[in-house]
């Protein structure tokens, strides 16, 4: 999501970090230096070198656990596409949260992790068969159909399994969030779902019913990314609970279950200014239970899936600078070791971080920096806009805010450069969770 700060004057302390958009766990030493978890990050890039994700496990946890006693009536999915490994399953697992996968590799790490697969909801637009195959045989908890295709597919696998499946139809209930139109899921012209407005989901509804290897559950909708309020939720569940009264009144059948998927915001910069979890549970449940009200309908069992909002505020990328490049009376460019192969949002997005020095305390005057990466393209920018030190020179460490939710996950080899480790930090410890690749591990791939 792209907002449009502006970035006005300089701030009068470069070396302050905004609350709420860095870790819980960082602060910065008297010296000057950035430290997390009482680890000084300079320490910790000689351990693990740069780029590094450095991610504040206590801040993922206590994120799990708030949206947990937030809903401690509803199932909380963590949305794994944010960033999964097999640490990380293990933590939602053991902050009573379930799990959200949308393809075999992510099924195949929480299965790895063992996370109870009744826990497991598998969504995507695009299942294939060896996909559904797997979850079916895992014992995957829901299977979110999102196609007339998959309808079909899932049912043929289903018939000669001794249970039905419980499955969710996704309902595209024409609401874009206010977002980025890339990141914007539930408006008409889009690849996920089953259409709201032209039927397409009581057709949907029917198909699911007729098939006895298929237990139709609920409906599930999601309605966009980087959402600062609650208000298009409301218009989403008004839709959506509208639907689930017609299908009571079209097949006597009250299905149990709503999802309300995710999208959940978080700070990226100063100004964002997210809702906390507590907010976030209390405005959902009166939405919906005024909703069924209205059509006098028992309240289902809400879900709900957070990703970004757990997984992102509490990992900064930690970067070496390279070169400073001085563009008069325009801003400088500051390279770091980096990039689009670690971090694609701001090329993909148009995304805003926040980012500050690192290693040191500097009391030089205030510039104008974009940071770059070192790839081979011109949209390579990692902060489009910072005010950073004017004395900024090579060997420099930037810590970038916020880059615990896609960073990885969407990260590439572009250029061939390795992809950075992920390594959780606590007050005891500091332990990679996903290692850096190596030059042998992208020549492993390629068979000459």
């Amino acid at each position: 999501m792209s907002h449009e700060h502006g970035l006005g004057s300089a701030p009068a302390d470069l070396g302050a970090l905004e609350p709420g958009v860095w870790p819980m766990g960082m602060s910065r030493a008297a010296e000057g230096h950035l430290v997390l978890r009482g680890h000084d990050v300079p320490g910790l890039v000689r351990e693990h070198g740069t780029p590094v994700f450095l991610l504040d496990e206590t801040d993922f946890r206590a994120r799990c656990a708030a949206y947990r006693d937030a809903l401690p009536d509803a199932d909380v999915y963590y949305a794994a596409k944010a960033f999964l490994s097999v640490a990380v399953a293990r933590w939602v697992q053991e902050e009573g949260l379930s799990l959200d996968v949308c393809t075999g590799g992510e099924l195949a790490v929480a299965l790895h992790a063992g996370f109870p697969p009744a826990r497991i909801l598998f969504h995507g637009n695009n299942k294939s068969t060896a996909e559904l195959t797997a979850a079916l045989d895992a014992g995957v908890g829901r299977i979110v159909v999102d196609s007339f295709h998959e309808i079909q597919r899932l049912s043929s696998l289903c018939r000669n399994r001794p249970e039905p499946r419980r499955v969710l139809v996704r309902a595209t209930v024409g609401v874009e969030a206010h977002t980025h139109e890339f990141i914007a899921t539930a408006h008409e012209d889009q690849k996920f779902g089953f259409s709201l407005a032209d039927g397409q989901v009581h057709e949907a509804v029917a198909q699911v019913l007729a098939e006895p290897g298929l237990d139709l559950v609920g409906l599930h909708s999601h309605i966009g990314s980087q959402i600062f309020d609650t208000s298009a939720f409301e218009i989403a569940a008004h839709r959506v609970v509208a639907a689930l009264a017609e299908v009571r009144g079209k097949h006597g059948v009250e299905l149990p279950e709503l999802n309300l998927g995710g999208g959940l915001g978080i700070a990226y910069v100063s100004g964002d200014d997210p809702l906390d979890p507590a907010q976030i549970g209390s405005s959902l449940r009166s939405i919906v239970t005024r909703e069924c009200a209205a059509y006098d309908m028992a309240v289902p069992r809400l879900a709900v899936e957070p990703g970004r909002a757990i997984a992102g505020p509490g990992t900064v990328t930690v970067y070496e600078v390279g070169t400073v490049k001085e563009v008069e009376g325009v801003r400088t460019f500051v390279s770091v070791d980096g990039g689009m192969s670690d971090n694609v949002r701001t090329a993909l997005y148009d995304a805003d971080y926040s980012v500050t020095l690192a290693s040191r305390q500097s009391s030089a005057p205030p510039m104008l920096a974009r940071v770059v990466g070192k790839h081979c393209e011109s949209g390579d920018v990692v902060v489009k806009d910072a005010w950073l030190p004017a004395d900024l020179v090579p060997g420099d460490l930037l810590a970038v805010a916020a880059t615990g939710a896609y960073c990885r996950s969407m990260a590439s080899s572009y250029n061939h450069v390795p992809r950075p480790a992920v390594v959780a930090v606590t007050e005891e410890r500091s332990r990679v969770l996903v290692r850096r690749e190596n030059v042998a591990d992208l020549l492993a791939l390629d068979l000459g």
